[in-house]
């Protein structure tokens, strides 16, 4: 089966990838010309674990091609996600430019019956927007399904999301382009991948609904460990507790400093202006964003606390992008964060395993470190913004020498206080006892 894939962003080109380790013959489509060439080359546009590998198998046997002709892809392909951005609007609603834009080039170049399939995340009505797009804009009445196929894709772990997910979403009102899409997906049978098969309307909304009810769980937890905070509670113990009951579960209720990258801020905001727009509030959706703004503010007041006065001193940040194993910096929380201590006209020394090249295009004034301890020298305080694997077992002994002072913000709780302590550090984390070691 011949597929084309609109955008080679973060989820076009893991779905292109994928789709071509299934069988299938892709054609990922971008019109950013140097993109495409660099994606011939084999160079990728977004560090994912394992997709490098993958896209360069694919191409070479000959099931994964890049192009800028987006009309030729369409003429020769059955299937066309849609996966190109969808950035929010200054009210903070999903502005769907380029959603349009490919839907109208479907239609110009319609030559047989095709499946259009939005697997960009877009709001409520999309899919009844792209039918009516390509109904009035197409050169002769050639048959055609709009269909939804939102994608659960966790950045840094995508390639596996893809290949075990955990369910498929297909929403279409048509019962040829369901069994097209089914077909497609038919590898997934021998995992038994649960299958919700749906209208339209309401595969979009699952998207939404579910991205909303995650960073329900992050900040409701964030909410818990300030509380902790305050009263001397352990917010670990806490959260076990809490996800052992298997209606709750324990996944996403990690303290930290919020949620950032490129879904859930967008989201969260896109499906509360939704709401807005029919006349009804959202009202918990609106205050996990509010939530969520608050904490960076919440969080970073620790520096404060084992350093003293932050004029003019360093801090030492590790870990730049929102997660680990992603370079994705998008609404990152130690962006901000750089932000709030350059705001105290602290200087900042950084280190991130990945993502220090996309951070070097938008942060002024930042030391880039070559690893972890040439950014902790010389620092007043050390901060832990992300939690990639490598600094949770770092020479802590090493990098007492080599801050100024033995001070540690840990903003994700990597590190066992009772540990820090034992070492000699002013140690702070989020939502459990911090340890000053000058009050014994």
């Amino acid at each position: 089966m011949n597929i084309a894939v609109v955008g080679t962003g973060y989820v076009g080109l893991v779905t292109g990838a994928c789709f071509a380790e299934f069988g299938m013959h892709v054609t990922c489509v971008d019109k950013i010309e140097e993109k495409v060439r660099d994606l011939k080359t084999g160079r990728m546009p977004i560090y994912e674990p394992g997709l490098e590998e993958m896209v360069e198998r694919n191409v070479k046997q000959g099931r994964l091609v890049f192009t800028t002709d987006l009309a030729a892809a369409v003429e020769q392909s059955l299937v066309i996600f849609i996966a190109v951005g969808t950035p929010p609007d200054g009210t903070g609603a999903a502005d769907l430019t380029f959603v349009r834009e490919v839907a109208l080039a479907v239609a110009r170049s319609l030559n047989e019956y095709k499946v259009v399939v939005t697997k960009s995340t877009v709001p409520m009505g999309t899919g009844s927007m792209i039918r009516k797009l390509i109904e009035e804009n197409r050169k002769s009445p050639v048959a055609f399904s709009v269909a939804s196929n939102p994608e659960f894709l966790r950045e840094g772990a995508a390639v596996e999301d893809f290949m075990r997910p955990n369910r498929v979403v297909i929403g279409t009102e048509d019962p040829q382009a369901s069994a097209i899409l089914k077909d497609l997906y038919r590898p997934l049978y021998l995992f038994e991948t649960p299958f919700v098969i749906t209208d339209v309307v309401t595969a979009e909304m699952v998207k939404y609904a579910s991205n909303a009810f995650l960073a329900t769980k992050i900040s409701f937890i964030n909410e818990m460990a300030n509380l902790c905070d305050l009263i001397g509670a352990d917010v670990h113990d806490v959260a076990r507790g809490m996800g052992l009951d298997n209606r709750i579960g324990g996944k996403f209720l990690h303290p930290g400093p919020g949620f950032g990258g490129s879904c859930f801020p967008k989201d969260t905001a896109a499906v509360a202006q939704i709401a807005r727009n029919q006349g009804y509030r959202l009202r918990i959706v609106e205050a996990v964003i509010d939530v969520n703004d608050e904490q960076i503010g919440r969080v970073i007041g620790k520096v404060r606390e084992v350093a003293g006065d932050p004029k003019g001193k360093t801090a030492a940040l590790l870990g730049l992008s929102f997660k680990p194993n992603t370079d994705d910096i998008r609404e990152a929380p130690p962006i901000r964060i750089i932000e709030v201590l350059q705001g105290w006209e602290m200087k900042i020394r950084a280190y991130d395993p990945v993502a220090m090249e996309p951070a070097r295009k938008i942060l002024k004034d930042v030391t880039f470190a070559k690893n972890e301890y040439d950014a902790a020298e010389g620092a007043d305080v050390l901060i832990v913004a992300t939690e990639w694997n490598q600094f949770r077992q770092l020479d802590l002994g090493r990098l007492k020498k080599l801050l100024k002072r033995p001070a540690v913000v840990d903003l994700r709780n990597i590190y066992e206080p009772s540990e820090m302590k034992r070492l000699g550090f002013n140690y702070r984390c989020v939502g459990r006892p911090g340890i000053d070691v000058s009050k014994g």
